[in-house]
């Protein structure tokens, strides 16, 4: 019995044996980002047919044998939230309160007042509700303390991190290898060490908005996935 996904990405089995993913046909598409976590029995038993074609072509096959969502607009966001208003979702199905808290520089000093932690992510800079002698981007969220910490753009940019709950689909990592921090951005050549179940990631060049409890992603120069893990820190 297999399983077969819509993924954007290419299922394949190694001279070794292994099964591993590689990026699919269409890069812009690409989804392997999301499937870092899949496991060699799943591999096996995973079909991912789109994998191989451009967009266009699948589009034209849906048309051809008379699928109504043939010329479906494509999902960009979250596909289950109703015209990508997460907060509403997460308003109608958190239990804890959602409460206020401050926006503070890095020294402390108090800004104004957030209207909750999940209003904001990392690198936003629209919709702070603060002014300032310059632009300010959040740089923080300090969950512990339910402040927003904001700061300059160059505050931003790091080159380092260290990732948690490690998944590697090889036996061993090559010695080039690149990473990346959001489905969208472009892998770069990064150096990794892993001690104690723990994954360092040092980068060649500076990263913009390390999210922790985002993915980072690791990748051959030939585009196969190698496996990933959860930003626990940033350093």
């Amino acid at each position: 019995d297999y399983i077969a996904t819509g993924h954007y990405a290419r299922v394949c089995q190694l001279s070794n044996g292994r099964y591993a993913l590689r990026k699919s046909a269409t890069v812009r598409k690409d989804q392997t980002y999301a499937l870092y976590n899949l496991t060699q029995d799943q591999l096996s038993k995973t079909l991912m047919p789109v994998g191989e074609y451009e967009k266009d072509e699948i589009r034209q096959i849906a048309k051809d044998i008379g699928l109504s969502v043939a010329d479906k607009k494509d999902s960009q966001e979250i596909c289950f939230i109703p015209n990508d208003d997460y907060i509403s979702y997460l308003e109608d199905n958190i239990n804890d309160e959602i409460s206020s808290g401050d926006i503070c520089l890095k020294d402390g000093t108090v800004l104004g007042k957030h209207n909750g932690l999940i209003h904001y992510t990392i690198g936003q800079r629209k919709g702070l509700g603060i002014s300032y002698s310059e632009p300010l981007y959040v740089t923080e969220i300090d969950t512990l303390n339910n402040k927003v910490i904001v700061s300059t753009n160059s505050d931003l940019f790091k080159d380092e991190l260290v990732a948690s709950n490690i998944n590697l689909l090889v036996d061993e990592l090559p010695n080039e290898v690149y990473a990346k921090i959001r489905s969208r951005a472009t892998p770069t050549l990064a150096n990794i060490t892993i001690e104690n179940n723990k994954m360092i990631v040092k980068f060649m060049e500076m990263q913009r908005a390390i999210t922790e409890g985002q993915s980072v992603v690791l990748y051959d120069k030939d585009g196969y996935l190698l496996g990933g893990g959860i930003i626990e820190k940033v350093i």
